[in-house]
Protein backbone atom coordinates (compact mmCIF):
# COMPACT_ATOMS: atom_id res chain seq x y z
CA UNK A 1 0.00 0.00 0.00
CA UNK A 2 1.19 3.63 -0.61
CA UNK A 3 0.87 5.67 1.97
CA UNK A 4 -0.51 9.05 0.72
CA UNK A 5 -0.96 12.82 2.10
CA UNK A 6 -4.77 12.82 2.16
CA UNK A 7 -4.16 17.26 1.80
CA UNK A 8 -2.53 16.61 -1.47
CA UNK A 9 -5.36 14.80 -2.73
CA UNK A 10 -6.59 17.21 -6.36
CA UNK A 11 -10.32 16.20 -7.06
CA UNK A 12 -11.33 17.35 -10.52
CA UNK A 13 -13.51 16.40 -13.82
CA UNK A 14 -12.77 13.74 -15.56
CA UNK A 15 -11.48 14.41 -19.09
CA UNK A 16 -11.25 12.20 -21.91
CA UNK A 17 -7.72 11.81 -21.38
CA UNK A 18 -8.10 10.23 -18.09
CA UNK A 19 -10.08 7.10 -19.84
CA UNK A 20 -6.91 4.95 -20.48
CA UNK A 21 -6.35 5.32 -16.88
CA UNK A 22 -9.75 4.39 -15.43
CA UNK A 23 -10.68 1.53 -17.48
CA UNK A 24 -7.13 0.28 -15.91
CA UNK A 25 -8.80 1.07 -12.46
CA UNK A 26 -11.80 -0.55 -13.47
CA UNK A 27 -10.34 -3.44 -14.79
CA UNK A 28 -8.58 -3.83 -11.54
CA UNK A 29 -11.20 -3.27 -9.20
CA UNK A 30 -14.71 -5.10 -11.04
CA UNK A 31 -15.46 -8.62 -12.19
CA UNK A 32 -17.28 -7.00 -15.15
CA UNK A 33 -15.55 -3.30 -15.88
CA UNK A 34 -16.89 -0.74 -17.69
CA UNK A 35 -15.10 -0.55 -21.71
CA UNK A 36 -13.18 2.31 -22.75
CA UNK A 37 -16.30 2.97 -25.09
CA UNK A 38 -18.64 3.33 -21.95
CA UNK A 39 -16.96 5.80 -20.39
CA UNK A 40 -16.24 7.82 -23.48
CA UNK A 41 -19.85 7.49 -24.41
CA UNK A 42 -20.71 9.09 -20.86
CA UNK A 43 -18.44 11.96 -20.92
CA UNK A 44 -19.30 12.75 -24.75
CA UNK A 45 -22.98 11.61 -25.12
CA UNK A 46 -24.54 11.60 -21.95
CA UNK A 47 -26.06 14.96 -20.39
CA UNK A 48 -26.87 14.08 -17.43
CA UNK A 49 -23.37 12.39 -16.49
CA UNK A 50 -21.15 13.76 -13.73
CA UNK A 51 -17.16 12.25 -13.62
CA UNK A 52 -14.84 13.03 -11.22
CA UNK A 53 -11.01 11.86 -10.67
CA UNK A 54 -8.96 11.71 -7.50
CA UNK A 55 -5.47 12.96 -8.22
CA UNK A 56 -2.72 12.16 -6.33
CA UNK A 57 0.31 13.95 -7.22
CA UNK A 58 -0.39 14.26 -11.37
CA UNK A 59 -1.89 10.70 -11.19
CA UNK A 60 -4.96 9.75 -11.09
CA UNK A 61 -5.76 6.88 -8.33
CA UNK A 62 -9.51 6.66 -8.06
CA UNK A 63 -12.54 8.26 -9.68
CA UNK A 64 -16.50 8.40 -9.16
CA UNK A 65 -18.94 8.87 -11.49
CA UNK A 66 -23.04 9.50 -11.52
CA UNK A 67 -25.98 10.67 -12.92
CA UNK A 68 -28.03 13.66 -11.55
CA UNK A 69 -31.33 14.00 -12.60
CA UNK A 70 -34.27 16.22 -11.14
CA UNK A 71 -32.94 16.47 -7.53
CA UNK A 72 -31.60 12.75 -7.41
CA UNK A 73 -27.98 11.45 -8.26
CA UNK A 74 -27.79 7.45 -9.13
CA UNK A 75 -23.90 6.64 -8.51
CA UNK A 76 -22.72 4.68 -11.31
CA UNK A 77 -19.13 3.68 -10.10
CA UNK A 78 -16.88 4.37 -7.41
CA UNK A 79 -13.43 2.82 -7.23
CA UNK A 80 -9.57 3.08 -6.29
CA UNK A 81 -6.75 2.28 -7.74
CA UNK A 82 -5.42 -1.42 -5.80
CA UNK A 83 -2.39 -0.17 -3.96
CA UNK A 84 -3.71 2.78 -2.62
CA UNK A 85 -6.73 1.21 -0.38
CA UNK A 86 -7.53 0.99 2.68
CA UNK A 87 -7.04 4.44 3.98
CA UNK A 88 -10.16 5.90 3.40
CA UNK A 89 -9.59 7.01 0.03
CA UNK A 90 -12.88 5.87 -1.17
CA UNK A 91 -14.85 7.44 1.55
CA UNK A 92 -13.09 10.79 0.78
CA UNK A 93 -14.19 10.13 -3.25
CA UNK A 94 -17.84 9.03 -1.89
CA UNK A 95 -17.78 12.66 0.36
CA UNK A 96 -16.66 14.53 -2.97
CA UNK A 97 -19.34 12.97 -5.23
CA UNK A 98 -22.30 14.17 -2.58
CA UNK A 99 -20.70 17.44 -2.73
CA UNK A 100 -20.74 17.52 -5.92
CA UNK A 101 -24.66 16.11 -6.60
CA UNK A 102 -25.53 19.12 -4.12
CA UNK A 103 -23.97 21.50 -6.35
CA UNK A 104 -25.97 19.84 -9.27
CA UNK A 105 -29.94 20.39 -7.04
CA UNK A 106 -29.42 16.99 -5.87
CA UNK A 107 -31.14 16.26 -2.13
CA UNK A 108 -31.11 12.41 -2.79
CA UNK A 109 -28.33 10.29 -4.00
CA UNK A 110 -29.15 5.98 -4.89
CA UNK A 111 -26.94 3.40 -5.97
CA UNK A 112 -26.64 -0.66 -6.27
CA UNK A 113 -24.00 -3.04 -4.40
CA UNK A 114 -23.64 -6.31 -4.44
CA UNK A 115 -25.20 -7.78 -1.39
CA UNK A 116 -21.90 -9.79 -0.56
CA UNK A 117 -19.73 -5.97 -0.83
CA UNK A 118 -19.78 -6.22 3.35
CA UNK A 119 -16.41 -3.46 2.76
CA UNK A 120 -19.01 -1.01 0.37
CA UNK A 121 -21.80 -1.46 2.32
CA UNK A 122 -20.49 -0.75 5.14
CA UNK A 123 -18.61 2.49 3.64
CA UNK A 124 -22.61 3.66 2.45
CA UNK A 125 -24.05 3.04 5.57
CA UNK A 126 -21.07 5.55 7.45
CA UNK A 127 -22.29 7.82 4.54
CA UNK A 128 -25.90 7.74 5.72
CA UNK A 129 -27.46 5.20 2.83
CA UNK A 130 -29.71 2.77 3.97
CA UNK A 131 -31.03 -0.35 2.17
CA UNK A 132 -33.95 0.19 0.55
CA UNK A 133 -34.65 -3.14 -1.91
CA UNK A 134 -32.99 -5.75 -4.33
CA UNK A 135 -32.55 -5.69 -7.52
CA UNK A 136 -32.05 -9.93 -7.91
CA UNK A 137 -29.74 -10.62 -10.55
CA UNK A 138 -28.36 -7.56 -10.85
CA UNK A 139 -24.73 -8.45 -11.73
CA UNK A 140 -24.43 -10.29 -14.89
CA UNK A 141 -21.09 -11.84 -14.40
CA UNK A 142 -22.45 -14.45 -11.41
CA UNK A 143 -25.84 -12.95 -11.59
CA UNK A 144 -25.63 -11.53 -7.80
CA UNK A 145 -28.17 -9.58 -6.32
CA UNK A 146 -27.66 -5.94 -6.07
CA UNK A 147 -29.17 -4.13 -2.58
CA UNK A 148 -30.36 -0.84 -3.69
CA UNK A 149 -29.45 2.27 -0.66
CA UNK A 150 -30.81 5.28 -0.58
CA UNK A 151 -29.42 8.64 1.33
CA UNK A 152 -30.86 11.91 1.97
CA UNK A 153 -28.47 14.66 1.61
CA UNK A 154 -27.58 16.99 3.88
CA UNK A 155 -28.36 20.77 2.34
CA UNK A 156 -25.07 21.68 2.65
CA UNK A 157 -21.28 19.93 2.77
CA UNK A 158 -18.10 21.67 3.94
CA UNK A 159 -15.84 21.74 0.72
CA UNK A 160 -12.48 20.63 1.51
CA UNK A 161 -11.64 20.56 -2.50
CA UNK A 162 -12.81 22.39 -4.68
CA UNK A 163 -14.57 20.56 -7.93
CA UNK A 164 -15.05 22.31 -11.64
CA UNK A 165 -17.39 20.75 -13.93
Amino acid sequence: MKVIDRNRLVFRSMTLDDVATIVAIEQESFATPWTEEAFVNELTNNHFARYMVMDYENDVIGYAGMWTIMDEAHVTNVAVREGYRGQGLGERLMTELQRTALLFGARRMTLEVRVSNEVAKRLYAKLGFEPSGIRPGYYSDNMEDALIMWAELPESMEVEHRYDE
